[in-house]
């Protein structure tokens, strides 16, 4: 990686970091600078503004790491009321960078940034977009092999297990991560309640 694409990527990285503790609109330009020790020029030089270093860190760096955790795993699911729940069971519990008193940086992001940017909102979007058609698509084939009831409705599903995830880590941030262990017991019978008998 070159010198630029290596002072790039550590913008964004830190930007993330900073962005995911005190928020979208609390960090400026000055904050990321003091952190990445970079000046002024070396920022426009690879952001024309904030914003586009917003987009910028979605797409690059919040994308690929929410990605892997939310949709991939369901990607190849062969159980979906396991396979959805270990899901949901991994990202509130294992993955490393997702911290319970700062919540999740897409839900973050999209509470504070999709009212004001559009284009905010669409590259937040394109996440939970995957994220609900990885979760329809596992309800879909449990159907086809006949471990989910027939009446389910997947999108529904995915509505509603993408919406209790952003609603538990909100109040993760007030209440700790015990929080998500009540949380996950009440997916846990939900999902049964899916299985055909």
């Amino acid at each position: 990686m070159s010198k630029a694409a290596t002072t790039r990527t550590m913008i964004l990285t830190k930007s993330f970091e900073l962005i995911y503790k005190q928020g979208y609109q609390a960090t400026s330009i000055d904050n990321i600078l003091a952190t990445t020790k970079v000046t002024k020029g070396a920022f426009f030089y690879h952001f024309k503004n904030k914003d586009e270093m917003g987009l910028a860190m979605i797409n690059e760096i919040i994308f690929p790491g929410m990605y892997a955790s939310l949709v991939k795993p369901l990607l190849e699911a062969k159980s979906p009321v396991t396979d959805i729940y270990e899901m949901m069971r991994n990202v509130l519990l294992k993955v490393p960078f997702l911290r319970a008193k700062y919540g999740c940086p897409v839900v973050n992001l999209i509470e504070e940034m999709a009212p004001l940017n559009e284009d905010f909102k669409q590259a937040l979007l394109k996440l939970t977009d995957q994220w609900q058609d990885a979760i329809k698509e596992s309800i879909d084939q449990g159907k086809a092999s006949k471990q989910i009831r027939e009446d389910v409705n997947a999108g529904h599903v995915a509505c509603f297990v993408v919406a209790g995830y952003a609603g538990i880590r909100g109040m993760g941030k007030a209440m700790g991560s015990a929080c998500y262990n009540v949380y996950l017991a009440g997916l846990k019978n939900y999902l049964k309640q899916l299985e055909a008998v």
